[in-house]
């Protein structure tokens, strides 16, 4: 990504969101750039840059009461059925990202004669695996490390039966444009209660959260919060489609499928450019 190059700076702030999460805010700036083997002044300007605030009042967003904060000021009901837009496919998630859904029919059979090409990329969160047919990203994961054969595994499994090829190259210009914020289309690939889940957050701005109860509800399922968690954990396409800003009612996390340190490295990210906006 072009606002994280060279690839040296993503590598900085990498390790210092990892310092960040396993201390708190505790950590004063001082330590934390010298765990950079940077100065002060140096590393706070280039964190600034990144995440839009200072690396202290982004560990104040990273503390774990954060969610309970956002919850309590920037909550996000649901139950507009006009908001959702559940009939059809529209321009949500910020303005920005326009999706289709692949058919129940072509789903059910696992994805057959559908080409998936792949390529891991840098982002703001981590290595990223990212997956795309014609029609539009249709995958989406992180990893620890590029090539991640777990990681890997996991997005195969969804749809055993498409082809899988890597290509990156192609694929480079609609990730740029969605960890951007630029037009992107999306390829939503999963069953229809699925799809009903997924269109849910894709109605939950930036810098806000809801709960899984108010989904449930929201898509006609006021008493399946199981189920509802269950599909949010099978989104395929992670922060695109914004599962992570899905919290349990009183205010805890609840699960990521790729890890709460990144859940909540994704809400105060949000947050801080909700904040600078």
């Amino acid at each position: 990504m072009t606002d994280l190059s060279p690839a040296y700076h993503y590598q900085v702030i990498t390790r210092a969101l990892e310092v960040i999460d396993e201390h708190g805010p505790a950590l004063t700036l001082d330590d934390l750039a010298a765990r950079m083997r940077m100065s002060p002044a140096h590393f706070q300007r280039l964190f600034s840059q990144w995440v839009g605030v200072s690396p202290k009042r982004y560990q104040q967003y990273l503390t774990l009461g954060h969610a309970r904060t956002l919850l309590a000021e920037r909550h996000t009901m649901l139950g507009a059925a006009h908001a959702l837009r559940l009939s059809g496919a529209g321009r949500l998630h910020d303005l920005f990202l326009t999706w289709e859904a692949m058919s129940p029919g072509d789903y059910a059979r696992g994805g057959e004669g559908l080409l998936i090409r792949w390529g891991w990329f840098d982002s703001p969160f981590g290595p990223a695996l990212v997956m795309a047919t014609d029609r539009g990203i249709c995958g989406m994961g992180f990893a620890e490390t590029p090539g991640d054969t777990a990681a890997m595994a996991d997005m195969i499994s969804r749809w055993p039966k498409a082809r899988f090829i890597e290509a990156a190259d192609p694929l480079r210009p609609m990730v740029e444009a969605a960890f951007g914020a630029a037009p992107t289309a999306l390829h939503l690939i999963g069953a229809p209660f699925q799809i009903k889940v997924w269109e849910a957050l894709l109605a939950i701005p930036s810098g806000h959260v809801t709960t899984y109860g108010d989904i449930a509800g929201a898509i006609g399922h006021p008493s399946a919060h199981r189920a509802v968690g269950t599909a949010v954990g099978r989104n395929p396409i992670s922060f695109l489609i914004p599962c992570h800003r899905a919290l349990r009612r009183d205010g805890g996390l609840g699960g990521y499928h790729w890890g709460l340190s990144r859940k909540r490295a994704m809400l105060a990210w949000e947050s801080a450019r909700t904040e600078a906006s």
